[in-house]
């Protein structure tokens, strides 16, 4: 029974092993120089994604960041109206690891505690009002920002970095978020 043991448990640990080293991204990868993680907390709006199938028709998609106990954990809260402005509300709450210190742009975001996904902060504005999360892979991308509409400059050239990165920006689905004034979800 040890024999059959010690095989399976060296097994197991090359697997997570591969799984950890399998989240940093290239070097020619962008990815943001250096995240003030607590600048970085709060209320995001997602503006655009190239989104997973789950929230392809998402509603005023909300992700809300905050510290976990240990320094490089981070709590979040994403949530999302199902098809429309009045549509079922959907949470979710992943949890995320942070990887690289010190430019703490590099986590995995942990969903149902077997499921380990690569998030990159890319990009984050000098004044921590806009973001764009991407994935290495280029299967999906976020462009969120702290207000529910920016202006379509700003969009435009969050846009095209999102192209710059390697990304079909053709793919990107403008989110619908309702002005503050009009929620109720906040």
């Amino acid at each position: 029974m040890l024999r059959s043991f010690i095989p399976r448990t060296l097994l197991f640990g090359l697997v997570l092993l591969a799984a950890g080293c399998s989240l940093a991204p290239p070097k020619s990868f962008p990815v943001a120089d250096n995240v003030d993680l607590d600048r970085f907390m709060g209320a995001w709006y997602v503006i655009a994604h190239i989104p997973p199938s789950k929230t392809e028709n998402a509603y005023n998609e909300i992700e809300r960041y905050s510290r976990g106990e240990d320094d490089d954990t981070v709590n979040v809260k994403f949530t999302y109206r199902e098809g429309g402005f009045d549509g079922p509300e959907k949470t979710m709450r992943p949890w995320a690891t942070v990887l690289d210190d010190p430019s703490n742009a590099l986590w995995a975001m942990h969903f149902y505690y077997v499921l380990r996904l690569q998030y990159v902060i890319s990009y984050v504005s000098p004044d921590y009002d806009a973001t764009i999360i991407a994935r290495d892979k280029r299967d999906f991308v976020w462009i969120m920002a702290r207000t529910p509409q920016i202006d379509e400059a700003r969009y435009q050239s969050l846009v095209k970095r999102v192209g710059d990165m390697g990304y079909d920006t053709d793919k990107l689905r403008r989110v619908p978020q309702q002005p503050l004034s009009q929620r109720d979800d906040l």
